[in-house]
């Protein structure tokens, strides 16, 4: 046999019978039907409601409780009593904690020679052996050697002891009217704008306390950039003088508004807020107004939007514009992955 022959016709068969195995493949792939595969994925996430509900604004601060200033009507609750001359305490009349009379001596000093000269000229005014000017002059000298409550109230503190030397700077005692007590706090400038007197007042203590603004500084701190308010507090309202209480004042009032858990409002690639309205199934991006937020709660606003709506709350962030979902709890809060909404 010659080999030269032979090997090219072996070539050319073996060649041909590959061919027709490659075309009997393909023959038999476009004889099946073309097989589109499609993925669904669903999303999983928890919801809520869109509700209706009161918002409030707030500026928030904290604040020192302090004996009420004076006003129109009334002196100061509190006043710290120097020595209205140099001398020795010779008498403390009353402790801390005791209630006083406006009027009442609280603390003498050396006076026993001033209250000899009274009787004396009391005596000779009687017998009109002195003048009313003599016995005015001697019960002024007497009144430089008494402290006297300017109101009434509580003792608040007794600075000295009998035996002490005092001088006019001498803080000797201090009283207190514990019924009318104020809280003072430094806002922010930058907030106290919407800030007015009569403007509600919130101290979350334990009762909490509620009252209003008695007064706005027109003037900002040039320290600080702050702004003086205070507020009355009711009586017995609980506090006591130095505490440092938080409090909030309501800057605004938005009742009956559309509200959905703040979680759920989210901010999309454009920078706006959106809430994804769940529905058959499925989310849908919805863009929203903002407004207050209170208690967990965002006040929103968009056309159509109705109380009773189902918005994702977990899983909102990051959630595609629309997208199957598959629902982890029910709306009003219990565990369901059958959510009616989901189906």
């Amino acid at each position: 046999m010659n080999l030269n022959k032979t090997i090219p016709l072996l070539a050319a068969v073996c060649g041909g019978m590959i061919w027709l195995g490659a075309a009997r493949v393909l023959a038999d792939a476009d004889d099946k039907p073309a097989v589109e595969e499609s993925v669904v994925t669903e999303v999983s996430v928890q919801v809520g409601q869109v509700t209706v509900a009161t918002l409030h604004g707030y500026v928030q601060g904290y604040g020192t409780v302090e004996p009420a200033p004076a006003t129109a009507d009334q002196p100061a609750a509190g006043a710290q009593l120097a020595a209205p001359s140099a001398g020795v305490v010779t008498k403390v009349d009353v402790i801390e904690g005791q209630h006083v009379e406006k009027g009442d001596v609280l603390v003498e000093l050396n006076s026993e020679a001033a209250e000899q000269e009274v009787e004396r000229q009391e005596k000779l005014y009687a017998q009109q052996n002195t003048s009313l000017k003599n016995l005015q002059e001697a019960e002024a000298q007497l009144a430089l050697l008494r402290v006297t409550a300017p109101l009434s109230g509580t003792v608040a503190r007794v600075n000295v002891k009998p035996g002490q030397a005092v001088d006019l700077t001498t803080v000797v005692a201090e009283v207190m009217d514990l019924d009318r007590l104020a809280v003072s706090a430094e806002i922010p400038s930058a907030e106290a704008n919407d800030l007015k007197p009569g403007s509600p007042v919130e101290v979350p203590v334990a009762p909490p306390v509620t009252t209003e603004l008695l007064f706005v500084s027109p003037n900002v701190d040039k320290d600080n950039g702050t702004v003086l308010v205070r507020a009355l507090l009711p009586k017995n309202s609980g506090l006591r003088p130095g505490q440092f209480v938080s409090l909030r004042i309501v800057t605004a009032v938005h009742a009956n508004c559309l509200t959905v858990p703040a979680e759920s409002v989210v901010t999309d690639g454009s920078g706006k807020s959106v809430i994804a309205l769940v529905q058959n199934g499925e989310a849908t991006q919805t863009p929203v107004q903002t407004g207050l937020r209170e208690n967990g709660l965002a006040e929103v606003s968009a056309p159509e939007l109705k109380a009773g709506d189902v918005v994702v709350t977990v899983g909102a962030y990051g959630l595609p514009a629309k997208t199957k979902i598959s629902v982890q709890n029910s709306p009003g809060g219990g565990t369901s992955t059958n959510s009616p909404d989901a189906q």
